[in-house]
Formats: C-alpha cells, structure tokens, sequence
C-alpha cells in the first residue's frame, strides 16, 4: 500500500493506523486530543482561506489539499480515541449520519416545510430535544463553546437570549447604542482613560455582534474580508 495510484478513505485509516503504531512515527504517537487543538484550528482556518484562493483564481487545488488536512486531523482524533476505548472513526460517521437523518424529516420522513425557514425552526427545534439530559450542558448560553472566536461567540451568546430568555435584537436600538459610545468618547476626547476607552469599545463591540446577530451577519468573515481589502489596498 506504500505507492498506489490512487488511494482510498480505508488506505487512509490505515495510514493513521500506521503512524501511530508502536513502530510508527514518533511524532504522531504522542500526539493527544489536548496537544492536537491548535492544529485543529489552523486547519480550519487554513481551509476558509482555500475557499479565497478558489474565489480570486479559480483553482481548487488549494482547497481540495485543505480538505485532506482537516480530514487528517478528524481521523487522527478517532484513532486516538480508538486507542482509548472511546469511539471509533466508524463511530463517528454513523453519528453524523443518523444526526442528519434525524435533522432533515422533511428529506428522509413525512415532514413537510414550505422553505428555508421551516427547515431551521425543525432542526433547532430537533437539536433542542436531542441536547436534553446532556449533562455537559449546564444553559442554553454555556451550550456555545467558549472556543468560538470573541466575535462569533458574541452574536451566538446574543442571538440566543433574544431566543430563550427576551428579545434583546433590535437594530435601530443598537445603532442607538452605538451613537452613545460614540458620544461618549468625543466628550472625553483624547483625555479618556484606558479604562474608560476599554468599556466604551466593548459595549460597541456588543451591539455590533448584536446587529449582526439580527441581520445574520457573519463577523469574523466580514472582519477578514475588510483586512484583507486593507492589505490589497497598501501592496497594490
């Protein structure tokens, strides 16, 4: 299996097999779910960048060799898991095939929608029910991973109030809100305190999250995007 033209996903599995055999390599044997996070992340991030890549010049290659990262570090979890008497990466893949069966009645049932938005009431509606007596999940608020980037995590965490607890997303409120900080700060002008500079940005910070939260606005994309134009700006 060492040269083949071309592989398989099980020549996959078997490859990850044999780098964390005892015999295998030994970077990949000490690697654990904890030690492996950042990679994850990058991964992840390498990949959305691909996506750009694909965007501006039409090639796919970037994105197709991202995917195969991700992939790797998806697999390598589940072997490690494997090793622990956990899951397997079989495992994982009937888990995410019943979850979708479960998630999409209307495709795989007798469920009918009339659009886009029926389908997301019933899968937020089916996750509710399967997330009950989850005992890791302490709230709804805490059910959002403190690992999302500050600005995802924001308008989830804000989103989710205006859903469970009060409706809280209002645009023209938050525009409001907004113009107050922004007052706030032209008053001090350039005497304000660090202290002071901090509070006021986080609460803009807030109802920005909470404007996009409300219009479906992906922040951390928009952010990169604005960067990223930035950058072209200054090295075209």
């Amino acid at each position: 299996m060492i040269h083949k033209e071309k592989y398989t996903y099980q020549d996959f599995l078997e490859i990850i097999k044999a780098l964390r055999a005892p015999d295998g390599c030994p970077w990949d044997r000490e690697q654990t779910h904890d030690s492996l996070r950042p990679c994850m992340l990058e991964e992840a991030y390498e990949f959305l960048s691909s996506v750009r890549i694909w965007e501006e010049t039409g090639s796919a290659d970037n994105m197709c060799e991202e995917l195969g990262d991700l992939l790797l570090q998806i697999v390598m979890h589940s072997e490690i898991a494997g090793e622990e008497g956990l899951f397997t990466m079989e495992d994982v893949v009937d888990e995410i095939s019943r979850k979708m069966v479960r998630r999409h009645p209307h495709v795989f049932g007798t469920t009918e929608v009339s659009g886009v938005s029926d389908v997301l009431n019933n899968w937020d509606d089916i996750k509710k029910k399967e997330k009950e007596g989850k005992t890791w999940i302490e709230t709804p608020l805490r059910e959002i991973p403190t690992e999302h980037p500050s600005l995802t995590r924001a308008s989830k965490v804000l989103k989710k109030v205006h859903k469970v607890y009060e409706p809280i997303l209002d645009y023209e409120a938050s525009l409001d809100k907004l113009g107050e900080s922004i007052e706030a700060l032209k008053k001090q002008g350039k005497e304000i305190s660090p202290e002071e500079l901090e509070k006021e940005m986080g609460k803009m910070l807030m109802e920005l999250s909470a404007i996009a939260a409300e219009k479906k606005i992906y922040t951390e994309q928009l952010l990169i995007d604005c960067v990223e134009e930035t950058i072209k700006k200054y090295e075209s």
